[in-house]
């Protein structure tokens, strides 16, 4: 299944978090598509990321000169989105520069170099709970500044990327909060939002290959390996948010969580050589459904 030809294609995104990992690739293949993205970070031009005192790499000034390579046209924001009023002021840019937004993706998160570490919760730092506030609230409010302008257009698409430790295990409470949370905004904001002609989804994406999950491979050696051999690149989620935002039919997944490489068999999306990357649904669990009852 494509998308319709006759849908117009979405033409102005913000990606949040981008200056590395899940965000600047999924920013990069909108890029690729021909659209304006705005991207967030904490910093436009250094690269704050590391693991374990290993940096990370990445800034918000190196995606937005990949984007632009690519062919679409990146602009850096600097946004730390613990701050509504910084969060505010990049959608009342958007609003003054492009006079529309089409795709919304809420991808910034706090991820503490302890995620991964063995032990009960309460033995790992509490900061790891900050997820709860860029990562949760954060795409609450992105959203809520979004909303608007896509509801103008009567036109949209807003995506949370999650993941299976939404429904399963994985990572801890903190993590696994998180990713139930952004699930129901998804839920519910796709609600709210349906008389004005604006989905909201949320995305479960499978391993990513990432730059940290590099040095987490680095860190737990034989661990990860053979999982990662068939991870996603962080562009291939992206191609699937645009193909899913030019999608006439994208009302009809509104509401709905998804799995990314289900999606991408339906648009014939693969990784580059023809790979599909699997969907771990009989793995690691199936999206939650939302009962149909509305409490008004």
């Amino acid at each position: 299944m494509s998308p319709d030809q006759d849908q117009p294609l979405p033409k102005v995104a913000v990606v949040t978090g981008a200056s590395r990992g899940v965000g600047k690739g999924i920013a990069l293949a909108l890029g690729r598509a021909g659209m304006t993205v705005y991207v967030t970070g904490r910093s436009a031009s250094e690269s704050l990321g590391s693991l374990k005192g290993v940096p990370l790499g990445g800034s918000l000034r190196e995606t937005v000169s990949q984007i632009d390579e690519l062919g679409g046209r990146g602009i850096a924001v600097q946004c730390d989105h613990r701050d509504d009023a910084m969060v505010k002021a990049l959608f009342e840019r958007v609003a003054v520069e492009a006079g529309r937004l089409d795709i919304l993706v809420n991808n910034a998160a706090a991820i503490h170099d302890a995620l991964i570490d063995q032990g009960g919760f309460w033995e790992k730092p509490l900061e790891l709970a900050e997820i709860l506030d860029v990562g949760l609230r954060s795409g609450y409010v992105a959203s809520y500044y979004a909303a608007p302008l896509m509801i103008e257009a009567r036109t949209g698409l807003i995506a949370f990327t999650s993941s299976f430790g939404s429904g399963c295990y994985m990572h801890g409470p903190a993590y696994g909060a998180q990713k139930a949370g952004v699930d129901k905004f998804a839920a519910d904001m796709a609600i709210d939002l349906e008389p004005h002609g604006v989905a909201a989804v949320s995305l479960w994406l499978g391993p990513q290959l990432t730059e940290r999950s590099g040095v987490a491979m680095q860190a737990r050696p034989g661990q990860y390996e053979e999982f990662m051999k068939q991870g996603e690149t962080p562009e291939f989620n992206g191609r699937v948010i645009h193909a899913l935002a030019s999608d006439v039919r994208r009302m009809t997944y509104s509401g709905q969580t998804l799995i990314t490489a289900e999606l991408a068999m339906q648009y014939g999306i693969t990784e580059e050589g023809g790979r599909e990357p699997p969907s771990y649904r009989n793995l690691l669990g199936s999206p939650r459904v939302q009962h149909p009852a509305r409490v008004i």
